[in-house]
């Protein structure tokens, strides 16, 4: 037998018994993206108690807090989380008998994202106590906020929050810091107070 007949025979064999692998038995699934994974640090805060500031809340200690200044506007800060790439843009208005007027623009810059979330939730939040109450928006989707809030005592002060991050919105890839910073918006609520 010459070698060139030994190598078929053999090749026959392997393939007979299934120890020759040939070409994919299965069709080929690709592989999803992939995304860092972030180690996110516990939760730690502090009280922002700034003189010049009519309100009080307390923040997170991983948070920078940056004045801003918009013409004809006062006591408007961000919150900025830089390990995070995210921001949480607060702006304050007194009430001066606009109310309803506050709380729809609120409600209209929320519900433009419905063209890109996924769904819009509300949350009620009150504290009869320090006379503070606001709605929580959860935006779920691709949108460029995430989170969304508004406070008021109804009668002086009007104080609203959005988060943003500093990249192409996508939900999967955002998801865990995301749900992170809404753990501080909601401490930013339940301990939020007027000053007098």
């Amino acid at each position: 037998m010459n070698r060139q007949k030994f190598y078929l025979l053999l090749i026959a064999v392997l393939l007979i018994y299934g120890l020759l692998p040939v070409g994919c038995s299965e069709a080929a699934i690709p592989k999803p993206y992939g995304y860092f994974r972030v180690d996110l640090p516990a939760h730690r805060y502090e009280r922002l108690d700034s003189a010049p500031l009519p309100y009080s809340f307390e923040k997170s200690v991983y948070a920078r807090v940056q004045p801003r200044m918009e013409e004809g506007e006062n006591f408007w800060i961000d919150l900025k989380y830089p390990t995070l790439n995210a921001s949480l843009y607060c702006s304050y208005k007194p009430v001066h008998s606009n109310l309803f007027e506050l709380s729809e623009d609120t409600r209209k810059i929320v519900y433009k994202h419905t063209v890109r979330a996924d769904g819009i939730g509300e949350k009620v939040f009150e504290n009869p106590d320090k006379k503070v109450y606001g709605i929580l928006y959860d935006l779920t989707g691709n949108t460029a906020s995430s989170v969304q809030f508004v406070l008021t005592d109804s009668v002086k002060h009007f104080f609203r929050g959005a988060l943003y991050f500093e990249n192409v919105p996508n939900k999967d890839s955002i998801a865990p810091m995301s749900a992170y910073i809404r753990e501080d918006v909601i401490r930013l609520m339940e301990s939020f107070e007027w000053k007098k």
